[in-house]
């Protein structure tokens, strides 16, 4: 069940949040919650308790990655513009969600998350009756993959109808060298296992904080509490997790929807910040997602976005704009009942629908491995 109430959310006006309440926490550290965001229609300003944001049918969920939580206001407004009810959903450990004496998003499998998941989804149908586009960025563009996948093969429909799947610069493989992906990760499976709570020693950088951060220049303020310029300390239980899911990806998954993977045209690792650094994905390699993005099965659309960082739609604002145009072009060819800007709206014009991503070039249920790649830039 969920908390009694929608109350005032930390975004301000305009938004609301509810908490699931999800029990014990599995792993030992108290009692746990996730936290469900909706962006209040425009035109209401503030709706009644209990009234659900009007979506004529369609309606998103966003979930972030690691260091992460909801914070991207325009995300919301976007899909408010074009008639779309928006909400997004912290999970267990993250942002809103997160309670004092937890590990930040520390959870040691990654299916834990199916109840927070299953039960945003339900809340959502029951406040709209929408068919659903899950989004999601970084690891949350590796949970929900999984989840779908799961939910197919056990024969558990969603609580709502899922209309398709936007991975926002998915965590799809381990980056650095290769040793880390072979012995390093048979380390991690051991340690995780035996000792969960060890940290990882990772050699943390300010570079993309200090891309996003209104307090270093970027174009962004969010709390540092919830998402710290270096990141929180990776746990060997909580890497584990993702290795696991890896292994899952990479073996071929089958999400059942339509699915578009937006990314970065270019990786740069480093630890010095410069003019680079702000039109890259500073966090994960480009090539493992374009590599790894055919193993979701279904017809699957990738589109590299030349200068955007790692998350895409935080990227500089010519550079997000032309992704709003990537996915709006998408959604129109491919799903069902696709909204439009309306008119008068902010978006209308940045946003107005041109040439569809050749649709007929992805297959209903192609082979594994088989999708589609769009040059963007």
């Amino acid at each position: 069940m969920t908390s009694a109430a929608w109350h005032p959310d930390v975004l301000g006006p305009g938004f609301e949040a509810l908490g699931i309440p999800l029990g014990d926490d599995p792993d030992g550290e108290g009692e746990i919650t996730a936290t469900l965001v909706r962006r209040l229609p425009a035109e209401s300003g503030a709706a009644p308790a209990g009234a659900a944001p009007p979506g004529g049918g369609r309606a998103v969920l966003y979930v972030h990655g690691f260091t992460d939580y909801f914070f991207q206001r325009h995300l919301a407004e976007h899909f408010a513009a074009r008639g779309v009810a928006f909400y997004a959903l912290d999970l267990r450990k993250c942002g809103r969600s997160l309670r004092p004496g937890q590990t930040p998003h520390f959870a040691r499998d990654l299916a834990v998350y199916d109840e927070e998941l299953t039960r945003a989804l339900a809340r959502i149908h029951a406040d709209t009756g929408a068919q659903v586009l899950l989004m999601g960025h970084s690891t949350g563009g590796l949970v929900l993959p999984l989840w779908l996948d799961r939910m197919r093969r056990d024969a558990a429909p969603p609580p709502a109808p899922v209309s398709g799947l936007v991975l926002n610069s998915p965590w799809f493989d381990l980056q650095g060298p290769p040793s880390l992906r072979s012995v390093g990760t048979v380390a991690v499976d051991v340690l995780g296992r035996t000792r969960p709570a060890t940290i990882i020693p990772t050699a943390l950088s300010e570079v993309y904080g200090a891309a996003l951060s209104a307090t270093h220049g970027g174009e962004w303020t969010y709390d540092l509490d919830w998402k710290p310029l270096t990141g929180f300390p990776v746990t060997a239980g909580w890497l584990r997790a993702v290795r696991h899911g890896h292994a899952r990806l990479h073996r071929g998954l089958d999400v059942g929807v339509p699915s578009l993977v937006l990314r970065s045209t270019r990786s740069v690792f480093t630890t010095t910040p410069s003019p680079a650094t702000r039109s890259a994905d500073t966090v994960l390699d480009v090539d493992q997602i374009a590599r790894w993005s055919g193993c979701l099965g279904g017809q699957n659309t990738v589109v590299p976005i030349d200068g955007a960082l790692h998350d895409v739609f935080l990227s500089a604002p010519g550079v997000r704009a032309h992704a709003f145009r990537v996915l709006d072009r998408w959604a129109d060819a491919v799903l069902p009942g696709a909204g439009r800007p309306r008119a008068g709206s902010a978006d209308a014009d940045r946003t107005a629908p041109g040439t569809a991503p050749a649709p007929g070039e992805s297959h209903d249920r192609p082979a594994i491995h088989d999708h589609t790649e769009e040059n963007a830039r």
